[in-house]
Parts: structure tokens; C-alpha cells; sequence
């Protein structure tokens, strides 16, 4: 029970990386607070699979590209658990989109989720860790595409180095108060922000081939990560990065 008796409030928590980090925090002891955006039937689901692990959970309708949804996701948090231990920067998107014609909107709209969002909302819930005075700690979701290039990720993958280098300076920043920040890079994973591109089963059988381990990660190989970064046992972990990859990025050859 790696969280017993946490409160864990975790971004983009109805469906993949998130969804899972949800139930594994509650497996682990928490009660969870739950972002969703316009999701109400998933996320429905996730509060029923915690409450049958015994714990409990509050789900939070708000798009975490808008600043007041931070501050409104904190209150409501503590107004269901009284308290914030852990905070989980997950929500993020990734329309694949091509470089030379990549519409202004889509540029936008992925950084406003990806990056703004997980530095307003790391923002209040750091605010809310201080104001308690007993530190906590703080995982951002990143991805093996903050270290390399992909040709219809353009907009995607700056805002995943941003989201790494936000742990680093948040780490010094927030050290003082006993709260550490590490960030959580994940390869491929099969999810539905890119169940598509790899419904090909060409490109399916490309990316698991690079892949040392032979497969796809799955959403819970990253919660299982993110719940140690969230625990004691990682207690003099702060500005790490660990890259959850199967063996990708080593594969050069």
C-alpha cells in the first residue's frame, strides 16, 4: 500500500495512462480526484472501479488549457478530501498533423493542453502542498517524444520537453517545501491518443520491432512507475526523469 491514506488528484483521468494511474493509486490506498473533460459516462466508471478497491473518488469536469480549471480542481479536491499529497500531470492530446500546413488552431490548442495546463494546474496544487506545510510530490507525465523528433508530432513534442523541463525547475523551485517533482517518459503506448495511426498493422508491427521487450507498453506499465515516483520509496527523487520505454530509445541500431 505505497499511498495508504493519500489523496492523489490526477489530469486526464478517464481513459489510458491516466485512467490507469487512478486505479492503481487507489489500489495502492488513495482516495482519487479525477479531471475529465466533457467524459461523464467513462469517467463514471473509473469512481466505480475505485469504490470497489475500497477507496474513494470525486471526478472534475474542467479543460485544464484554461487557468481557472486548476484552482477549481484543487478546491473541490480538498473540499471532498481536505488535503492534496500527490499530483499527477497527465491530460495532454496529440492530433497528428503535418508540419508545413499545421493549422494555427491545432499549434495552439496542444500547447494550451499540454503544456499551460500542466503548468497551472502543478502550479495550484504545489500553492495547496504549501499552504499544508508537509511537502508532497508532484509527476508529470512527459514522453520518449521530449528526446526525440516524430514528422506529424511538431507541436506535440515541444510540449512534452516543456512538460520535462517544468519538473526540473519545479524540483528547485519547490525543494524548500519538501515537495519533489519528477516527470515520467513514456514510449509507445497503446492508448487512444494513438490508437489510430496504429491501427495500421504495418506500423503496429514497424514499432514493435524497435522495440527491445518485443511489445507495446501498456496503460499500466506507466501507473505502476508513477505510483512509486508518488510514494516514500522515492523519497530523494526530485528532477528525475524515467524514460518507460521497453528498451525503445536504446535501440539505435
Amino acid at each position: 500500500m505505497l499511498l495508504e491514506n493519500k489523496v492523489v488528484l490526477i489530469t486526464g483521468a478517464s481513459r489510458g495512462i491516466g485512467r490507469a494511474t487512478a486505479i492503481e493509486a487507489a489500489r495502492q490506498g488513495a482516495n482519487v480526484a479525477i479531471n475529465t473533460y466533457k467524459d461523464d459516462a467513462v469517467a463514471a466508471e473509473v469512481v466505480a472501479e475505485i469504490e470497489t478497491l475500497g477507496r474513494k473518488a470525486i471526478v472534475v469536469d474542467a479543460d485544464v488549457a484554461l487557468p481557472d480549471s486548476a484552482t477549481t480542481f484543487v478546491n473541490a479536491a480538498v473540499a471532498a478530501f481536505g488535503r492534496v499529497d500527490v499530483f499527477v500531470s497527465n491530460a495532454g492530446i496529440c492530433p497528428f498533423h503535418a508540419f508545413l500546413d499545421m493549422p494555427v488552431e491545432i499549434l495552439r490548442r496542444t500547447m494550451e493542453v499540454n503544456l499551460h495546463g500542466a503548468y497551472f494546474m502543478t502550479q495550484a496544487a504545489a500553492n495547496q502542498m504549501v499552504k499544508q506545510g508537509e511537502g508532497g510530490s508532484i509527476v508529470a507525465i512527459s514522453s520518449i517524444s521530449a528526446l526525440v523528433g516524430g514528422e506529424m508530432q511538431t507541436h506535440y513534442t515541444p510540449t512534452k520537453a516543456g512538460v520535462h523541463s517544468l519538473m526540473q525547475s519545479c524540483a528547485v523551485a519547490l525543494g524548500r517545501h519538501g515537495i519533489r517533482c519528477n516527470s515520467v517518459l513514456p514510449g509507445t503506448i497503446a492508448t487512444d491518443i494513438n490508437k489510430d495511426d496504429l491501427a495500421d498493422p504495418a506500423k503496429r508491427e514497424y514499432m514493435e520491432g524497435r522495440i527491445p521487450l518485443g511489445r507495446l507498453g501498456k496503460p499500466e506499465d506507466i501507473a505502476s512507475v508513477v505510483a512509486f515516483l508518488a510514494s516514500d520509496m522515492a523519497a530523494y527523487m526530485s528532477g528525475a526523469a524515467l524514460l518507460v520505454d521497453g528498451g525503445a530509445f536504446a535501440n539505435f541500431q
